[in-house]
């Protein structure tokens, strides 16, 4: 069991244009839209393909910060008030596992907002977030994981600080690529970078 619980569910601060806020059940049609797209669903392992797929996923991230093991964000566009009405840019979580020294970020982002900045910005403010919050647990290190074909995972890393640390080898279904792992450290990681 990780010693990551107990972490209140909040929002967190604004990242230049976005809102990051635990996911809600007014999001699930937008999430829904989101999965239609091949390329995300070309990069997930459970695409939400209904009301009923929907709701579960939900569940099971209310079930993650409940058991702190994992930290989901609906990333959304700030500029609207009210943030029921905002467009889903897309979804940031951070995974973390039985170890408090390492977790995972993970991350999508939807077709439309796709180009303009938002995952870097995302991983950014999570990632602060994380080591900010965990510190006392004894949170050093954040990996983000991507299959070997998604190229723009890899330009998200380097954007975020997390350098290129190894290959994986795939693991057949889940993970039928082979794979990156880049890694932050909470010492030598820049707490306040700008992603571009």
């Amino acid at each position: 069991m990780s010693d990551h619980q107990g972490v209140p569910v909040r929002a967190l601060p604004v990242a230049e244009g976005l809102l990051l806020r635990p996911f809600e059940e007014a999001d699930l049609p937008a999430l829904i839209e989101a999965h239609r797209d091949e390329t995300l669903r070309h990069f997930t392992r459970r695409p939400v393909d209904d009301a009923e797929s929907a709701s579960r996923w939900l569940a099971r991230q209310r079930e993650g910060w409940a058991a702190g093991s994992r930290y989901s964000y609906a990333v959304l566009d700030a500029a609207v008030p009210d943030t029921a009405g905002a467009e889903l840019l897309g979804n940031v979580a951070l995974k973390c596992g039985p170890l408090p020294s390492v977790a995972e970020v993970g991350y999508w982002t939807a077709a439309p907002a796709r180009g303009r900045g938002v995952a870097p910005r995302a991983v950014e403010v999570l990632t602060a977030w994380a080591f900010e919050t965990f510190a006392a647990s004894g949170l050093e290190r954040i990996d983000l994981l991507h299959q070997v074909d998604n190229e723009a995972s890899c330009r998200v890393a380097e954007k975020c600080g997390y350098r290129f640390e190894e290959v994986l080898s795939a693991l057949p279904p889940d993970y039928p690529l082979d794979g990156h792992r880049h890694a932050r450290k909470r010492l030598d990681a820049p707490q306040h970078r700008r992603p571009e």
